[in-house]
């Protein structure tokens, strides 16, 4: 049996999120609600890590407190998209290292194409959370998945904003123990495999270019 879908479905997530979509939200407004997004579903993402406990002194008196365990946990953002997820979640989780994967997708066999890959030493001791805004056709964040479990992290999860019935079926029919997390699952994929009624190309839309 697949992994759970974790859908985030915090009023403050929909909220933005639907912020986020509208046509006429200026590039500056979509990178800022994307960062606010990105910090919210941190929360949900990191809820699976585990925790220490120490023993530290408040103003007023001892207390037995819990940490998260160790610093391993790393992002890989797929670019250059995911890396508008990157920069919220930096910011909960400031610790946590960065390893980068470049994908782009052939437009006329949708399949990706890589072209960069980096991601930090030591991975079998990491907990892994790939991020990209969209699941679409899912073909790239099969891709990405197959590079970060080739590292042997020690788990590995996957990220989106928003997905789509045709990409969430890709996805787990190749890593079915592998997680995702995503804000909102759409209706389907058009005929360019944009997902409807999705909320364009997240990263012309981040970056401020024309698709």
């Amino acid at each position: 049996m697949p992994a759970a879908v974790h859908l985030i479905d915090h009023p403050l997530v929909q909220h933005k999120l639907t912020l986020l979509r509208r046509k006429e939200t200026s590039t500056a407004e979509f990178r800022r609600l994307l960062g606010e997004l990105s910090m919210l579903m941190a929360y949900d993402v990191t809820r699976h890590l585990p925790l220490r406990e120490v023993d530290i002194q408040t103003p007023v008196a001892p207390l037995r407190g819990r940490l998260i365990e160790g610093k391993k946990l790393v992002f890989v953002p797929v670019l250059r998209a995911g890396l508008g997820l990157l920069d919220g979640m930096l910011a909960v989780m400031p610790n946590a290292r960065v390893g980068h994967i470049g994908l782009y997708r052939d437009e006329v066999t949708l399949k990706p194409v890589q072209y960069y890959l980096r991601l930090p030493e030591a991975m079998p001791e990491r907990d892994a959370i790939v991020v990209d805004p969209m699941l679409a056709t899912g073909n790239s964040a099969v891709a990405a998945l197959d590079l970060v479990k080739a590292a042997g992290p020690r788990s590995l999860r996957f990220v989106c904003l928003v997905s789509c019935p045709e990409g969430l079926a890709n996805l787990q029919a190749h890593h079915p123990e592998v997680p995702i997390h995503t804000a909102a699952i759409d209706a389907r994929l058009d005929q360019r495999s944009y997902i409807v009624p999705g909320l364009g190309d997240a990263g012309d839309r981040y970056f401020g270019t024309k698709a």
